[in-house]
């Protein structure tokens, strides 16, 4: 789709109309009205998320619930459903995350209108999130994505709103702190990262004095296994169909593989999530070229890193991803068409593998098989794309030439060959 093209559809009331028809299904999906097949995916919310909203209610953190894996600041998510008390808990929820979704939405039309901009943001949005099906509404992590596409675009002007989005973000659920790799070297990056520090450490030490076991979720975290949907987990599906002892159990809030050598494939798994950090310290340290969309680009481009070297890839996970991207075709000239259509095309091959197919997945059989493979495939060649035109457009190439100028005045130029 053309610049032009997504400009005019952008203007007219056809990204909204769009958004409605396709969120309203969510809504009727998650409600039980429409059905789809596979376990119900409400549960988390109308059973794990609500236990967790009660003894958040008593003043504690669940401190002897090892499913609760969360940083601090998601505590403030399940309470959330509190703020709209004539409705049930679930119900509740839905229209919270129902308002998240419509925010993104218009953070990216109108960023989408601005000179240089364009909107076919929004429409990666618009598609990607209904492309995850119900399970994407009957989660936190499109709230979580909500905070981290509004600190990418509003830090095209001001990095120190990045920073202070970017830590909170990190306090509900980790990865937003990787928001902060991309930003331009010097008194920006200083403006963004003084920011983001004192307002984790402000809200560390509010969420530690608010309630006892604010950072109890590290343990848990720790001892986590290889889940059945992660790249790492492939090696254990192919080995099960040659006489491998392993089992799937329920671990952690999520089912995990147990067995022989199911541990070293998490040390390896850790072990190139070890490599993937390494590789962002040093783009970040050759990068030369920073222009107003690096920032977006190099979040993507990390988040698509750990995801993939994860130990635990969820279904909700890809909506980072989707918000991320669309983020990332706000800015004319971006780098990271073909990741971001690779990661909508993705989307759609995790809904057919959970819920719908989740029985095939958890059995190991072909069918599970080719849907692991061609979602986690997608992910990882987004990934090695991502990663080579994020350096190809950052890092000179030693002759001279840079892919795109740095930064003045807020607005990338050219340097001269």
């Amino acid at each position: 789709m053309t610049g032009r093209g997504t400009g005019a559809l952008g203007r007219g009331p056809w990204p909204h109309a769009v958004w409605a028809l396709s969120r309203a299904w969510l809504l009727l999906c998650v409600s039980g009205v429409v059905t789809v097949p596979g376990p119900d995916v409400t549960v988390d919310v109308s059973v794990i998320y609500r236990g967790w909203y009660e003894v958040l209610r008593e003043g504690t953190y669940p401190l002897d619930d090892v499913t609760w894996q969360y940083p601090p600041g998601a505590a403030l998510a399940m309470l959330a459903p509190a703020l709209l008390p004539f409705w049930e808990y679930a119900t509740a929820f839905f229209v919270l995350v129902l308002l998240c979704d419509a925010l993104v939405l218009g953070l990216l039309l109108f960023a989408g209108r601005r000179p240089g901009a364009r909107t076919a943001g929004a429409w990666v949005w618009i598609a990607g999130v209904p492309l995850l099906g119900p399970t994407v509404y009957a989660r936190y992590d499109l709230m979580v994505t909500a905070v981290a596409v509004a600190a990418l675009l509003a830090g095209v002007r001001r990095h120190r709103a990045l920073g202070a989005l970017a830590a909170f973000g990190a306090l509900l659920k980790g990865w937003p702190a990787l928001l902060l790799v991309g930003v331009r070297k010097g008194r920006p990056t200083r403006a963004a990262w003084s920011s983001a520090a004192l307002t984790a450490a402000g809200l560390a030490v509010s969420f530690a004095l608010w309630m006892p076991g604010a950072f109890a979720f590290l343990t848990f975290q720790r001892d986590r296994g290889t889940e059945i949907e992660s790249l790492g987990a492939l090696v254990l599906h192919v080995a099960r169909h040659f006489g491998w002892e392993g089992r799937v159990e329920l671990r952690y809030g999520s089912l995990e593989f147990t067995g022989p050598g199911a541990g070293a494939v998490s040390g390896v798994s850790l072990g190139l999530g070890v490599l993937a950090l390494g590789w962002l310290v040093l783009w970040r340290l050759r990068a030369r070229t920073f222009s107003v969309r690096t920032p977006a680009e190099a979040a993507f481009t990390a988040v698509l890193l750990f995801t993939v070297t994860s130990r635990v890839i969820s279904p909700q996970y890809v909506v980072w991803l989707v918000g991320l991207a669309a983020v990332c075709l706000v800015f004319r000239g971006t780098v990271m068409g073909l990741p971001a259509a690779l990661v909508l095309v993705a989307a759609g091959v995790t809904l057919l593998e959970f819920p719908v197919g989740f029985g095939h997945v958890v059995a190991s059989d072909l069918w599970g098989l080719t849907l692991l493979f061609v979602r986690n495939g997608l992910l990882v060649a987004a990934a090695l794309l991502a990663g080579v035109r994020l350096w190809r457009s950052t890092v000179p190439d030693g002759r001279g030439e840079e892919a795109a100028g740095p930064v003045r005045g807020g607005q990338p130029s050219r340097v001269a060959r």
